[in-house]
């Protein structure tokens, strides 16, 4: 595995990162110390994450959930409380 600088690495950024698509990933080095780890980003089988739906099932919402709460909210309102 390729050791880059940082200096290096900012130089020849574009080429390094071609050459990690083709799987050659390289560490990144500060001062000859090992920092960061480049490696190709594989995306996995579902692409487009799901967010409608996601938890169906989960819990129910109760048919009056529109009118909870109506007693204490007009008694709030008119001063009662």
């Amino acid at each position: 595995m390729q050791t880059i600088n940082i200096h290096e690495a900012k130089t020849h950024l574009s080429k390094l990162i071609e050459q990690a698509t083709q799987g050659d990933s390289f560490v990144i080095a500060k001062a000859g110390k090992p920092m960061v780890l480049v490696v190709r980003y594989e995306p996995s089988g579902n692409s487009k994450p799901q967010r409608l739906g996601f938890l169906k099932n989960q819990f129910m919402v109760p048919d009056d959930f529109d009118r909870m709460g109506d007693r204490e909210i007009e008694q709030m309102f008119s001063g009662k409380i």
